[in-house]
């Protein structure tokens, strides 16, 4: 009885959130209800609930978790400073003239400004209003052109420093060490969010590859579709202003990821680091002004306050979960699938990403990777390796219809002459490469566990 309460309250959940209710308060509400059932029914231990305090005082006080402010900070301030109008510009100047180069330029800003911001709707609009006129004004494929714009614009999920590394790494962390209780380990080794910022750089590198090269088999295959910008209309270009635009952003990414390369700072001091670079960068463009900060501000508070709400929920569900036993349940299930291990993995990879179409990013990690993280990896999964491929995989609940945000944001500043569909259509490419992705760091582990050995000697 108490198993069958255990999936009854996972399949509640997901139904009341596709019904549009409030993360937070879905995950909270829910879980009470189930619990307080459960204690009448006697198929509940409220003794669990008393776990609770000491586990938002945990929350309250986790250290990595107040990078969540600090990078949200730094994107912000930076979607303030002007600094992807610059490049843009730039950018288009450099590689304007070539057949499907405004196209392969704004894959280069986005992936710069996902460096930099790590925040997805903030680059998907930025890059929304100053490329997309543009591009259809030169005639480029409206599906290919926004597809483009919103698949760049999540490449701040997987390039560090990422808001879904540094959630996926406390996860990850807590799923790990109640792995090693459950093979009767005990060791202080955590899984920390330097490792999958490590881990995530070289697939995030080879991603942005892989996006290049479809836009450039696009210009071979279907060239009416990239035209070319004549160079006496893109003006002269300035290598000086070029390095100009250049520079605040490669340098803001620097500080912050050479910091953790280094050894010199965790991830949350280089957060600190990186928006205090931010806050220079506004103040040197002469950006910041006390309006601007004070909305900076307000928007930091409002989506840290989503993100650690959020937290407070799933913690409840993950209790309540546990004291109905579900997480036995989920091993016994994983140990009797055909293929092992392999099976179990490709069967929680093929519900996190059916799971993307329908619910947002944070939800699944909240909800799903405490569940099936610690059973994965008690299996004998490294966990930098299953921490990225989960984050690849999440990637792609930004692109996929009906829910994709990226499309959402992307809808906000579309002209209503392009449908729905087109842009539905233009991002099915960008979701095949991502799934090739996955394919590749499965096959070539080494992608994802090279550098933090390297780095960290892990």
């Amino acid at each position: 009885m108490a198993e069958v309460m255990a999936i009854l309250l996972f399949v509640s959940i997901c139904v009341a959130l596709m019904a549009g209710y409030p993360v937070a308060f879905t995950l909270a509400g829910v879980s009470l209800l189930f619990a307080g059932i459960g204690i009448v029914s006697g198929t509940f231990d409220a003794s669990y609930l008393s776990a609770l305090p000491n586990r938002l005082f945990g929350i309250m006080n986790n250290q990595t978790m107040l990078a969540v402010p600090l990078f949200v900070f730094m994107g912000v301030m930076l979607e303030k400073s002007r600094v992807a109008e610059d490049l843009l510009e730039s950018m288009s100047r450099l590689f304007g003239s070539l057949r499907g180069g405004l196209m392969i330029s704004v894959c280069l800003v986005g992936a710069l400004l996902a460096a930099s911001t790590g925040i997805v709707g903030a680059t998907v609009v930025t890059m929304g209003l100053l490329a997309l006129p543009t591009l259809l004004k030169r005639g480029y494929d409206p599906a290919v052109a926004t597809g483009t714009l919103a698949a760049t614009g999540t490449l701040g999920q997987i390039i560090p420093p990422s808001i879904v590394l540094v959630l996926l790494g406390d996860v990850m962390s807590s799923a790990y060490q109640q792995a090693q209780l459950k093979m009767g380990i005990f060791s202080p080794k955590t899984v920390s969010v330097g490792d999958l910022f490590m881990g995530a750089l070289l697939p995030g590198l080879l991603l942005i590859g892989l996006y290049i090269a479809y836009l450039a088999l696009m210009t071979l295959l279907k060239p009416e579709k990239m035209p070319a910008v004549p160079k006496e209309e893109l003006g002269a270009l300035h290598w000086g202003k070029l390095l100009g635009s250049l520079m605040p952003p490669l340098f803001l990414i620097a500080a912050v990821l050479g910091s953790i390369l280094a050894g010199v700072a965790t991830p949350t001091e280089a957060a600190a680091i990186g928006a205090v670079g931010a806050t220079l960068l506004a103040l040197f463009k002469g950006q910041l002004t006390i309006t601007q900060l004070r909305n900076v501000a307000y928007s930091t508070t409002d989506i840290s306050c989503m993100v650690f709400l959020i937290l407070i929920g799933a913690s409840l569900f993950s209790l309540v979960f546990r004291g109905f036993g579900g997480e036995t349940v989920i091993e016994e299930v994983f140990q009797q699938l055909p293929g092992g291990v392999l099976g179990a993995f490709f069967l929680v990879m093929l519900v996190i990403f059916l799971l993307g179409f329908i619910l947002d990013f944070i939800e699944i990690i909240f909800v799903v990777v405490p569940i099936v993280g610690p059973v994965l990896l008690a299996m004998g999964l490294d966990p930098v390796w299953l921490g990225v491929m989960i984050a690849l995989n999440l990637q792609t609940s930004f692109l996929t219809p009906p829910l994709g945000f990226s499309l959402f944001y992307l809808r906000g500043v579309t002209p209503q002459s392009i449908s729905t569909t087109t842009m539905y259509r233009g991002v099915i490419p960008f979701i095949a490469i991502q799934l090739l992705l996955l394919v590749i760091v499965y096959l070539f582990p080494s992608l994802v566990t090279w550098l933090p050995q390297q780095v960290y000697g892990n």
